[in-house]
C-alpha cells in the first residue's frame, strides 16, 4: 500500500496549474453514500457495494488492477452482485495522478469509458514515469488521450480544469471517514476492509462471497 499525507497531495500540484484548487477545504464529501464525484459500475440495487480508493500513479493500485479487475468485473460487477465505486485518491506525484484522472473523465466520459481509460493509465504507468521529465509525462498523457479519441487541446483543457481539482479535494477530505492513509484502500458495505489479502483474487473473492452470503 502506498501511503500519502495531505501535504504530499499538494506538493508539485502546480506543475499542471492545479495547486490553487487543491489547497484548502471548507467541506468534505465521501462516506458510504455514493456521490456525483464517484465513478461506479454495476447494478444500483446490488446487495454489496465495494468502494476502492486508488491513485493512477500508485504502483500497488496498478498491480491490483492487472491481477484482479477483469475477474472482478466479470464475476461480480457484470452479474449484478456488486456495485463497484472508484474514488480518486492521488498519490505522489499528485499533479500527474490528478491529470490522469482528468483524462479518464475528459469529454463527459461514461463510466465504461472512464474505466477503460483508467486501465490504460495503469497499464502504461511505468512508461509514463520512464519519460523522466514533466514534459515527457505531459506528452505521454496526450498520447493516451489521443488513443481515447481526445485532441491535445481537449486533454490540456481537462487537465487544467479547476473543477477537477476541487472534486479531488472533496474526495480526499471525505476519505477521513474511513481513515484512508494509503492506496489501494477498500470499503465494503460502509466498513473499511482491514484484511491485507483483499489485494489478491483469492482474498477478494472470499471477502465478497462472505458478504454476499450474509
Amino acid at each position: 500500500m502506498f501511503a500519502i499525507g495531505r501535504r504530499n497531495l499538494l506538493v508539485g500540484a502546480g506543475a499542471f496549474g492545479l495547486a490553487g484548487a487543491l489547497g484548502g477545504c471548507n467541506s468534505a464529501g465521501g462516506g458510504a453514500a455514493i456521490s456525483a464525484d464517484d465513478m461506479a459500475l454495476g447494478a444500483e440495487n446490488a446487495p454489496v457495494t465495494l468502494i476502492e480508493y486508488a491513485s493512477s500513479t500508485c504502483p500497488h493500485c496498478a498491480d491490483f488492477h492487472a491481477a484482479n479487475w477483469d475477474q472482478l468485473k466479470a464475476t461480480y460487477i457484470d452479474t449484478g452482485r456488486v456495485r463497484y465505486v472508484f474514488r480518486e485518491y492521488p498519490t505522489a506525484p499528485a499533479a500527474v495522478a490528478v491529470a490522469g484522472f482528468q483524462i479518464a473523465r475528459c469529454g463527459g466520459a461514461t463510466s465504461e469509458q472512464y474505466f477503460v481509460r483508467l486501465g490504460e493509465l495503469f497499464r502504461q504507468q511505468q512508461a509514463i514515469f520512464a519519460t523522466g521529465s514533466m514534459e515527457g509525462v505531459r506528452g505521454k498523457l496526450i498520447e493516451i488521450g489521443a488513443a481515447a479519441g481526445l485532441s491535445e487541446q481537449q486533454v490540456m483543457e481537462c487537465i487544467n480544469d479547476e473543477a477537477g481539482a476541487e472534486r479531488i479535494r472533496r474526495i480526499v477530505e471525505g476519505a477521513q471517514a474511513f481513515n484512508v492513509t494509503g492506496t489501494p484502500t477498500f470499503v465494503l458495505n460502509g466498513t473499511k476492509i482491514e484484511d491485507p489479502s483483499v489485494v489478491t483474487w483469492e482474498g477478494l473473492s472470499r471477502i465478497l462471497d462472505a458478504a454476499l452470503a450474509e
